[in-house]
């Protein structure tokens, strides 16, 4: 059997989770997407951002293509395997607790499509991006027709796919696979320490504003126009019913808030 893949921690209300498979550059096996699933799928209910890194230097080199090699998958047994996921990640997408990915070395192929399931992703400067199926005599199947298309358009994906080259930092930031760089002289920090000061940034919102944010505005995306705003409104009408919504109002125009400003 297979030894654990991730490793988890907490930091008061944050979780970590944390690929650790260095040896392997963090390629996932159908073990580690299993593991992944079950996490995202029993978060505590005290977690309120989850933080996703890795051990090494790269994030994660995608699928294992040695397990692939030896598995002699039909048709149907890789669409199991696709299936599986698609499931998993869209537990990151839509679990309802913001997923803040941070980055380094290689994030290709399956990789990027774990990255893609994150809502925001804070990449160290070596950071590189590659959709290499194309060359590999495959094609995706963890989600990066949809969810990194969203993200660079199809258009891009296309052309990743087909040549196979690799994508430095600075293109995937301008592109938006990264939000943030780290590691730079405009940003020092390292990747992990960055993530986690934005996680507990973010765990100080209101849990559901951050529920409301992370699992309808991919979905509104999707709908009509006249749906999505609908949606907006419904959404928008459930959350002026949390808990804290008038401390936070009153906070405001008590002047007590902090003014939105540039840093």
């Amino acid at each position: 059997m297979n030894a654990p893949i991730l490793k988890t921690e907490e930091v008061d209300n944050i979780g970590i989770v944390t690929l650790d498979r260095a040896n392997k550059r963090n390629a996932l096996d159908e073990s580690a997407v299993e593991e992944i699933d079950h996490y995202f799928s029993n978060i505590p209910s005290h977690i309120r951002v989850i933080v996703l890194q890795a051990e090494g230097d790269h994030f994660c080199a995608g699928l294992d293509l040695k397990e692939h090699h030896d598995q002699e998958r039909g048709a149907v047994d890789f669409l199991r395997v696709c299936q599986a996921w698609h499931r998993a990640f869209d537990k990151i997408q839509h679990s309802g607790t913001p997923v803040i990915a941070c980055l380094q070395g290689a994030v290709v192929g399956g990789g990027l499509e774990l990255a893609s399931a994150a809502h925001i992703r804070v990449a160290d400067k070596s950071t590189y991006f590659s959709l290499p199926e194309g060359t590999r005599g495959i094609f995706t199947g963890g989600g990066a027709t949809v969810r990194t298309a969203n993200i660079i358009s199809a258009n891009r994906v296309v052309e990743m796919m087909l040549t196979g080259r690799v994508m430095d930092i600075e293109e995937g930031h301008r592109v938006g696979l990264a939000h943030y760089v780290c590691n730079t002289p405009e940003n020092p920090k390292n990747v992990k320490e960055f993530g986690l000061e934005l996680a507990q940034k973010i765990a100080q919102n209101a849990l559901l504003s951050n529920y409301a944010i992370v699992t309808s505005i991919n979905k509104i995306a999707d709908m009509s126009a006249t749906d999505g705003l609908f949606a907006e409104g419904l959404m928008a009408a459930v959350v002026q019913t949390g808990a804290d919504v008038q401390q936070r109002l009153n906070d405001f125009v008590t002047k007590r808030a902090p003014k939105v400003k540039p840093e």
